[in-house]
């Protein structure tokens, strides 16, 4: 049989298309990795060798190995900024979660003027700049002595309740309903009925919340900075802006270590998870 000639041009071209793409995507993912290489080569050099040689492999005189790393660690306190930094994280992100697919729940399934007012103001959180509520904000929280790593708890869940709540919303629409009401018939409550049926099938959109909260959560600066009463509780962004002396000098060697180290558990912790991300985000917004 003799093969068509159109569709053998077109092969070539779609072949020809990928490769294209490929190898610009390819350029563009170097791009945006860039700058870590950078972070952490400037790590492992002298200081006075970061701003001079910026993208030279530190070797010779200017590689101090882990110096930078001790220094950074001993100027900053790291370890305790980064017990700070993971309680914050971790218990915002549980609060968040927890709070936000409970109310998703409601707003889904009790359809009343009151849950849409809720939904959209939801929505409407999402939608307002910080800078218009800062202000208002650390004052608040300076008078309901949320100035603290546990009421800075409180703080996150209302910032981050808007994007969760329209995640968790979008999902809990493709529940099948037949599947609640046949644990209610089964004698569960309603806080049963969302432990043991609802929550375990919104685990992929728990999974995403979670990643895109930590993420921004663990490398925030400016609400902790605002709340946090910093001379107590420091978390990783505000102990290694430390590092800067005065007349604007800064450790630029000990800066970047720190970067390094907290840059590392988000990496990690994103890896692990990424697959998650694409499946939950289809799966609240596709099947919702």
């Amino acid at each position: 049989m003799a093969k068509n000639p159109d569709n053998q041009v077109s092969a070539v071209r779609k072949t020809k298309h990928g490769t294209a793409l490929t190898i610009f995507f390819t350029l563009l993912s170097i791009v945006y990795v860039m700058p870590i290489i950078i972070v952490v080569m400037n790590s492992f050099k002298r200081k006075a060798y970061v701003n001079r040689y910026p993208f030279k492999i530190g070797t010779g005189k200017m590689f101090v190995g882990l110096e930078n790393y001790v220094e950074g660690i001993k100027k900053t306190e790291f370890f305790n900024a980064f017990g700070y930094s993971l309680f914050i994280t971790v218990c915002s992100v549980a609060v968040i979660i927890l709070c936000t697919s409970m109310c998703a729940w409601y707003i889904t399934r009790v359809q009343t003027p009151f849950t849409k007012a809720m939904y959209m103001l939801c929505l409407f959180s999402m939608i307002v700049p910080f800078q218009m509520v800062m202000f208002t904000l650390s004052k608040i929280a300076n008078m309901l002595h949320l100035s603290n790593p546990v009421g800075i708890i409180l703080v996150y869940l209302g910032f981050g309740a808007g994007l969760a709540v329209f995640m968790f919303t979008g999902f809990v629409k493709s529940i099948p309903l037949e599947i609640e009401e046949a644990a209610m018939i089964d004698g569960c409550t309603p806080i049963q009925t969302y432990f043991q049926v609802v929550f375990p099938i919104l685990k992929p959109t728990a999974i995403t919340v979670a990643i895109l909260q930590a993420m921004w959560i663990w490398n925030d600066y400016l609400l902790p900075y605002l709340v946090l009463d910093i001379k107590k509780y420091k978390t990783i962004p505000i102990a290694v802006q430390y590092l800067k002396g005065g007349y604007g000098s800064i450790d630029w060697g000990a800066m970047m270590a720190m970067l390094v180290l907290a840059i590392i558990p988000i990496i990690i912790f994103y890896i692990a998870c990424q697959k998650y991300i694409i499946e939950g985000v289809v799966a609240g917004a596709v099947k919702g």
